[in-house]
């Protein structure tokens, strides 16, 4: 097993967030700190990085980490977990069968981890009950690729966005979800005139600043816009019908319903709520236009018609040709570091491994191949299905790996009932206290990013070593030996003899070739014979990578040039399908399964903001990231904050059929009216009341089985409590009861934006509660009901808090700024009371550049003394967007919004 990194050696690793694949080059300092910086030599990002990515030093300390077995609360001896947690599976299957037990895994597990889990329920344990939360976001485009091609293969990599000369981006904020791709694409359309990019989407967002054209859609309209194209291109005689002819199957069904659901460009521009002019220029764009790649996220997968939107997007390009060739083709961006990775080792209830679906030859084949006799023969329970089982209680032992279901599940209050009333509630984690974790029987600690190692696959199929470089810390173990570990314990330990992650990727690449005779298109059989050495200086390569690769690929050196050995899938137009030809899906267009009411008049929209991960539990450790978006928001239309007596900065509740949040309001219209727009990331442990999850119905796509998150219907109100504030503290706060909670990490201080609906008999004493002792404390209450009060210890701001009857209070800014004192002065204790600094201050305002936390006041004051007019001149004076570059189109817009030149 690789051991972890001496210090003043950088080791070549993978980044933990999104599906990009990021290669990084860790080192331990000498003085303990880590360092991490990005790899130049990777071939996904050459050197380039996100605001998220150049924080992750940040994230590794070991405060709030479980660290230790538990049980029901009390610490335990791994014997004695493992023991619980075999006993309690290897009962309920006794009693109930092997289809009442079942395991949610991730996309944040690695492969090899993956694969054991897998193994374990599919093979042994004989259920099929396992899967992932990457049926979250990914699992329209695995569906819409299988129907296409028979295969549920990624045809496009990241060159292709390079070679390309128009770029469709559909449903993805590629500048704050895919940083580090949307930099590529700014340095692509720096060196090619020619290239165009079109960004379709609901919202206005900060991926529009490179677009040539926007479209912004009414969502859930996406089929009948490519429907419309494919219809547009049979007319304007666009079509490659030699291709057709000889390489694509259902054609004739897949035009009718095109002409049918979009006979002009007139019907889909009134459909879709777009300008004629915008889509028939798109149409035009795409006909003449030879490279084109379609790259699509969440926004398409998110959908109840997600598959169907995906088909419509592959339809195009399969009857034009354009797929198989260099910088042209239909590319699924995945959303999690291994989602590709969980799709090759069958974590998705519908898959076997290695690609493998239940085809019985396939099931005959990985039965003989594991010698697993109680092999599963039927696909599992999805996601939402999973936890309508355990509601319904025919689940009753679950095992949830690395991941958080009580927020990031739809109608995510009813995930949290279910999970209270199951049997055997099993958490693998990393983090002590989630949303999650809180409704475990058994808790496990797991390794992280940076103790254990293994492999991922990014979206371009790239299979990228993660290595270790720091200690488990106190008992915490990898994922993969965990699960081995139990298996053992259930019985079946002759099949999961893994001494390390080398020994289970090796079975992961000979299954992969085990009776491959062409038929599936993954296979990285080459890798089956890696020797520990060599599987230790793996460098990223592409699949497929078949033993007939041989030895000298096998071991190339790493270059920044693509991997010769992952052949461009379909570039001799064969297809994994019987016939061996792609198949052309007719999509017929199908409204959301949940439309606005009186009660619920509006849309919500869902997704990521630029420096928030998931749930949290790792970004939310860095201050810096922090600072960009501190509080959970709703983004509401000028049109309908009026017509809901909305202004920016009011708490505002937003309501569906089955939960609410209470959320900040940013009133503005990057969202179209009838549409707002929260954000994914709050959860318990940072928001009293904002796990957006608890908003969306369990409604999925019927063949793919994903969650609709992207048309839920809601209503809004102004929440008036009846007072607000907020505190800041050097040691985190417990904060009970109140009307309104949002927390987060500041630069030596924690932050706490605060709000209640009754007015306490007493400030001080509730200031007591709060802050604690009342030593040191200066105060003041005045005759408008507005409180003040300060705790000081040895000359320094302890703790702060400010309460009025108004949303009206002191700037944060420079309040915060006092904890970097030394010694508080007088002028400064006068200062917090009267609520205003002693003297005229420059404030920082709100961090826009998280990199060098440059404040987006510091940044207009720049932009107008110095009159600077772009993104580079800020850079040089400021230093603002010069690092990740994630905050170039929120510097440009500043620019706007000074009155500068229009720099788009």
């Amino acid at each position: 097993m690789t051991v972890e990194s001496d210090a003043g050696a950088a080791v070549q690793t993978t980044c933990p967030y999104c599906g990009v694949g990021c290669g990084l080059k860790a080192e331990r300092l000498a003085g303990g700190e880590v360092s991490v910086a990005p790899d130049p030599d990777h071939p996904a990002n050459r050197g380039l990085i996100c605001s998220k990515g150049a924080a992750l030093a940040e994230t590794l300390g070991l405060e709030g980490r479980l660290l230790y077995p538990e049980i029901r609360g009390r610490r335990a001896s791994w014997e004695e977990a493992l023991d619980v947690v075999a006993n309690g599976f290897r009962r309920v299957i006794d009693a109930c069968g092997p289809d009442s037990v079942a395991f949610y895994v991730s996309g944040q597990l690695l492969t090899e981890d993956y694969y054991v889990a897998n193994k374990l329920m599919k093979g042994f344990i004989g259920s099929a009950n396992i899967d992932t939360n990457s049926r979250l976001c990914m699992a329209s485009a695995v569906a819409g690729y299988k129907r296409a091609f028979g295969t549920d293969t990624v045809p496009c990599d990241y060159t292709d966005l390079e070679q390309a000369d128009l770029i469709v981006l559909v449903g993805s904020n590629l500048a704050w979800c895919h940083p580090v791709l949307y930099q590529r694409i700014v340095q692509a359309k720096s060196k090619n005139d020619n290239l165009r990019v079109v960004v379709i989407d609901p919202r206005r967002t900060a991926t529009c600043d490179i677009a040539d054209l926007f479209l912004q859609l009414r969502p859930g309209t996406d089929v009948i816009l490519f429907n419309g194209l494919l219809n547009h291109l049979r007319r304007d005689d666009a079509l490659d019908w030699e291709f057709l002819d000889a390489h694509i199957e259902g054609f004739g069904a897949a035009l009718s319903v095109a002409k049918e659901s979009a006979p002009s460009v007139l019907a889909v521009a009134v459909a879709c709520g777009l300008d004629e002019d915008d889509v028939l220029e798109l149409y035009r764009w795409f006909g003449r236009t030879p490279r084109v790649v379609t790259a699509f996220s969440q926004g398409v997968n998110q959908s109840t018609s997600g598959t169907d939107k995906v088909n419509a997007i592959v339809n195009v390009h399969l009857a034009t040709g354009r797929i198989g060739r260099p910088g042209m083709g239909p590319f699924s961006l995945t959303g999690q570091p291994n989602a590709m990775g969980g799709r090759e080792v069958g974590g998705l209830a519908n898959q076997l491994a290695a690609h493998m679906d239940f085809a019985p030859a396939n099931v005959d084949r990985l039965r003989r191949f594991w010698n697993a006799p109680r092999l599963a023969t039927a696909p599992g329970l999805k996601a939402v299905d999973m936890f309508d089982g355990l509601d319904a209680g025919r689940i009753k032992a679950i095992w949830i790996m690395s991941t958080n279901p009580v927020v990031s599940m739809p109608d995510a209050e009813r995930v949290r009932r279910a999970l209270g009333r199951c049997e055997l509630v099993v958490v693998s984690d990393c983090v002590r206290d989630t949303d999650t974790t809180a409704c475990a029987h058994v808790l496990l600690p797991a390794a992280t990013w940076g103790e254990k190692s293994g492999t991922v696959t990014n979206s371009e199929r790239r299979i990228s070593r993660q290595r270790r470089f720091l200690p488990e810390p106190a008992e915490s173990r990898a994922d993969w030996r965990i699960v081995t570990d139990v298996a053992r314990r259930m019985g079946f330990g002759a099949q999961f003899e893994y001494r390390s992650s080398a020994d289970v990727f090796r079975e992961h690449a000979r299954l992969s070739a085990f009776e491959n005779d062409g038929t599936r298109a993954f296979d990285i059989g080459a890798c089956a014979e890696l020797t520990d050495a060599q599987y230790d200086a793996l460098a990223p390569f592409q699949w497929p990578r078949r033993a007939s690769d041989g030895a000298a690929k096998r071991n190339a050196p790493r270059t920044a040039e693509p991997a010769t050995a992952g052949a461009r899938p379909f570039a001799d137009g064969r297809f994994y399908t019987p016939s061996g030809k792609a198949h052309l899906v007719a999509t017929p267009p199908r409204a959301p399964a949940v439309r606005p009411s009186a009660e619920y008049p509006l849309v919500l929209n869902t997704g990521r903001i630029r420096d928030q991960w998931h749930t949290m539990t790792r970004t939310g450790r860095s201050a810096r990231l922090m600072a960009h978006n501190p509080e959970p928001f709703v983004i509401v239309h000028p049109v309908d904050a009026a017509r809901f007596g909305v202004t920016s900065g009011d708490l505002v509740e937003v309501r569906s059929d089955t939960g609410r949040v209470v959320v900040r309001a940013d009133v503005g219209d990057s969202v179209g009216a009838g549409h707002v727009f929260v954000p994914i990331h709050w959860s318990a442990r940072f928001a009293s009341d904002a796990r957006v999850g608890a908003l969306i119905a369990p409604a999925a796509d019927p063949v793919s089985g994903q969650p609709e998150f992207k048309h839920t219907p809601v209503s809004i109100r102004r929440y008036e409590p009846a007072w607000h504030g907020f505190a800041l503290s050097r040691e985190p706060l417990s904060i009970d009861g109140g009307a309104y909670l949002a927390r987060a990490r500041g630069q030596g201080y924690w932050r706490y934006e605060l709000a209640g609906e009754q007015i306490p008999g007493s400030w001080p004493e509730w200031a007591d509660a709060l802050l604690g002792s009342r030593e040191e404390r200066v105060e003041l209450i005045d005759s408008a009901g507005r409180y003040r009060g300060a705790c000081v210890a040895g000359e320094r701001l302890q703790a702060c808090v400010f309460i009025a009857r108004t949303k009206a209070l002191p700037s944060r800014g420079w309040i915060a700024g006092l904890f970097a004192e030394e010694t508080l002065s007088d002028a400064s204790r006068l200062a917090i009371l009267a609520g205003r600094p002693s003297k005229p201050a420059l404030e920082a305002g709100p961090i826009v550049c998280s990199c060098f936390s440059v404040g987006r006041s510091t940044l207009l004051r720049a932009i107008r003394t110095q009159e600077l007019v772009s993104a580079d001149a800020i850079g040089k004076v400021l230093r603002a967007g010069t690092n990740c570059g994630s905050c170039v189109p929120e510097l440009k817009a500043l620019i706007a919004e000074a009155g500068g030149p229009d720099v788009r």
